[in-house]
Order: structure tokens, then C-alpha cells, then sequence
């Protein structure tokens, strides 16, 4: 178990470009799975979750061949169905949320798919029904073996069919969409999530020869096609990393240029900022963040205290409320942020009103956060990071806070944020890892 340790209170400056998009690269690994032909993909960033799951792709037969430090090629020519039954699949999969993604490509491609009931953050429930409820839909048969939490979906033939999604499910329709890529005739996706990432992924598919219309939004209509062919596909920047070093430099009263952030798919991200004082340039394709003393929460018209809360795309995103969270210890001003989507995802707070934070956790979904206005500093402080975002927002937290800080479980960071402390490092911040 490593831990960070962090000497708060430094300004940083310098320039940053974001890692690929941890979201989007889980579903575009897995679709190589529907070809035999070779794909490569482009800016592929080095963090656990995607490490494990190219392991897992290996595993199963697929052959990788590293290109350049953030591209791979991939052939899933000869796959080894037999690993899906091992019990080194079952330990495998069941660390990585991500891995039931590959899920919808082997039920199409094959005809059977199988994974162990995934792990991931400790966020909450996050249903794989969705996923499931689809590929019944579709024509598959649903098993589920309670004893080992083993799930598995076989058909031999899959078929287009209209459903309407339970929830606008960002995996689920990633998954079910990879499965009616190769189904027989039309499949309509009802309350289908449209985030940048589906988006990617519907062109990639189209691609390798797939026909997916509706892109962008809420209804994919899919016709079947036979088979696939190979491509090659570049991973947008990661939406969620670039929120975060939006929040370094706020928190730290520090200047700081993001590179390469791809404007056009960052929807609301740049506007929830601006609502809470935060001044963003966009600079070409850069954001610039100028060192800013005093940002101010906007409310209302009617005076009203601003809430901040997840909702679907072109909605915020979830994964960055824990950092709007962070920043608003340092506004002036009141924010309630309301996160919908998982109930376990604020309760890091404890950990802010240890440093000195006015927040009060209104339920296990709403926390109302007063802002110091950088009047009082957060002191430093021991703690262990829970998951990724919440892991991030903590790291940020200590960057600004007065003294030393340690961070355990920093693994939960590194699932998500690629070379984290030399990215920090580069532009000033006084950060080291400490391996047990």
C-alpha cells in the first residue's frame, strides 16, 4: 500500500495536457473483441484499470502488440473462450468494473459471455441490470450462479428488438450496443446515454463497418450487420482529469494552462466552473486559468443558494462533484451539491471538515458546503482516499492546505490519474510517494 505525502499551501504554474479518457478507453478495449482484424488505438493512458484490463485481454487470447508509450494494436483472432470459466478469470474480472463490457461483444461475436460480479469503487450500488435486461431483450438467456456471483448470458442467434433502457446507463448502453452491432435486423436504444464516450465508441463502431444512427443522442437506432472489420481510433482527453487540474489551480491560487482539452466535448464543465467564480479562457483549444485570489458563487436570480447536481448527459458529470465540492470550501458563497447517481459518493467529507472545511452532509446524497473565501486556510491532515474521485479531491485539498499531509490508499488514485506525482511535480508541487 503506497501512500503520498503532500506539503500543502505552494502556488504551481506551468502547462498541462490531459491523459486519455479513462471512460471511453474501457469501452473501446473491449470492442476489439468483435473483430478478428487488427485495431489500434491511440492515446490509451497508462493507469491500473485500463493496465488490467489489457491483461485481461491477453488472457483471453487477444494479442497485443505496444506501438509507442499510449498506443496499442490489437487482433482478436484466436480467442480463448475457456479463460471466462477459470478461476483466474473469476479473480480477474471481479477487480475491475470496467471488464463487464466485454460482456456484449463476446454474446455477439461468440454467443456466450460470462464475468464475476465486478468491483470498482465503493460508491454505492451501481446495478448491472441495465446490462443484463438488454441482452434478454436481445434474445439472450440469463444465468447467475449465487454461490461464486457469477453471471453469464448465451444465444445462439441475437435479434433487433426496441427496448427502453431503465436507466440512461453509460456501460449499459456502451455493452448492449456492441451486442446489437452483430444482431440480426434493427435494434432501437430508447434512453440511451449520449455522453462523449458512447459518442466515440458509435463512431468507432461505424467505423469497422457497424450501422449506428442517432449518435449524439438519446435514440441509437442499430442495423445488423455480419461482420466487423478493424480500424484505427483516437481516445478523446479525459473530461474528468481536466475538472481536475481546473481544481489544482483554483485551490492552490495558481495559474495553469490545460492543453489539448477538446472544448467541443466538455459540455457544462466550463460553465458549472464559471457559476462558482472560477475564471476559464479558452485559449484555441487550451483552457487557461489565470491565479485567482477570490471566486464567488453565483446564486440565483432570486437570491436563492446555487445547487450543483448530476444529471445525464449534456448534464454535469458526477465524477467531477467531488471536486466542485473541494473548490467551494475556498469560495465565497454557499453551494449545495446534490449527487443523485450514488449514495456513498460524498461521505469523504468527514475527511474536509478534519482540514478545517464547513460542510454539513445534509443525507447521504446532499451536502451543503460554506465557503471560506480563502480567509482560513485547510490545515493538513492524515487520511485515506475511498475511491478515485473521491481520492483526486482529497489530493487537491492537501496541495492547498497549511502543513504536511499524508494520503493512504493511493492506488484508488492511480486506477484513474496516469503518473499523477511527476505530473504535479512538473509544475511545482511538493508531492512524493511513499511505498510501504
Amino acid at each position: 500500500m503506497a501512500s503520498f505525502k503532500i506539503e500543502g499551501g505552494h502556488k504551481l504554474s506551468g502547462t498541462i495536457t490531459p491523459q486519455g479518457a479513462k471512460n471511453e478507453v474501457l469501452q473501446i478495449l473491449c470492442a476489439v473483441l468483435l473483430t478478428p482484424e487488427r485495431v489500434v488505438v491511440n492515446n490509451v493512458p497508462d493507469i491500473i484499470d485500463v493496465n488490467k484490463l489489457i491483461f485481461i485481454l491477453g488472457e483471453l487470447g487477444v494479442k497485443v502488440e505496444k506501438l509507442s508509450r499510449n498506443s496499442y494494436a490489437f487482433q482478436a483472432d484466436e480467442i480463448d473462450l475457456d479463460y471466462l470459466e477459470s478461476a483466474e478469470f473469476k479473480k480477474d474480472g471481479s477487480s475491475l468494473r470496467g471488464s463487464i463490457m466485454i460482456v456484449g461483444p463476446l454474446l455477439a461475436r461468440f454467443g456466450r459471455g460470462y464475468i464475476p460480479r465486478p468491483g470498482g469503487d465503493k460508491i454505492g450500488r451501481r446495478r448491472l441490470d441495465t446490462h443484463f435486461e438488454g441482452f434478454i431483450r436481445l434474445g439472450a438467456k440469463f444465468r447467475y450462479n449465487k454461490e461464486e456471483h457469477f453471471y453469464g448470458v448465451e444465444a445462439d442467434e441475437l435479434h433487433g428488438v426496441e427496448m427502453l433502457l431503465d436507466e440512461a446507463s453509460v456501460t449499459g448502453t456502451a455493452n448492449i450496443l456492441m451486442a446489437a452491432v452483430l444482431a440480426t435486423g434493427t435494434t432501437k436504444i430508447y434512453n440511451a446515454a449520449c455522453e462523449p464516450y458512447i459518442q466515440q465508441l458509435s463512431k468507432m463502431l461505424n467505423s469497422m463497418g457497424a450501422k449506428i444512427s442517432g449518435v449524439g443522442s438519446n435514440l441509437l437506432i442499430v442495423e445488423g450487420v455480419d461482420s466487423l472489420g478493424g480500424c484505427e481510433h483516437t481516445v478523446l482527453p479525459d473530461m474528468i482529469e481536466i475538472g481536475s487540474w481546473i481544481g489544482v489551480a483554483v485551490m492552490t491560487r495558481s495559474e495553469l494552462t490545460i492543453k489539448n482539452v477538446s472544448w467541443e466535448n466538455l459540455g457544462q464543465i466550463p460553465n458549472v466552473f464559471r457559476k462558482l467564480g472560477i475564471q476559464l479562457e479558452k485559449r484555441g483549444d487550451d483552457i487557461y486559468i489565470p491565479e485567482q485570489d477570490s471566486y464567488e458563487i453565483q446564486n440565483y436570480i432570486d437570491g436563492s443558494v446555487l445547487t450543483v447536481a448530476d444529471a445525464p448527459w449534456p448534464g454535469f458529470t458526477p465524477d467531477l462533484l467531488s471536486i466542485v465540492l473541494v473548490i467551494a470550501t475556498q469560495a465565497k458563497g454557499t453551494v449545495l451539491i446534490h449527487q443523485k447517481m450514488f449514495e456513498s459518493r460524498l461521505f469523504f467529507v468527514d475527511k474536509l471538515i478534519d482540514m478545517g472545511a464547513k460542510v454539513i452532509l445534509c443525507d447521504p446524497h446532499r451536502a451543503t458546503v460554506i465557503g471560506h473565501d480563502h480567509q482560513s486556510q485547510l490545515k493538513a491532515t492524515k487520511m485515506t482516499s475511498p475511491d478515485i474521485r473521491a481520492g483526486i479531491s482529497l489530493l487537491i485539498a492537501a496541495l492547498s492546505a497549511s502543513g504536511t499531509s499524508i494520503i493512504n490508499n493511493i492506488e484508488q488514485i492511480d486506477r484513474g490519474y496516469e503518473n499523477i506525482e511527476a505530473r504535479l511535480k512538473s509544475i511545482g508541487a511538493k508531492i512524493e510517494r511513499i511505498e510501504d
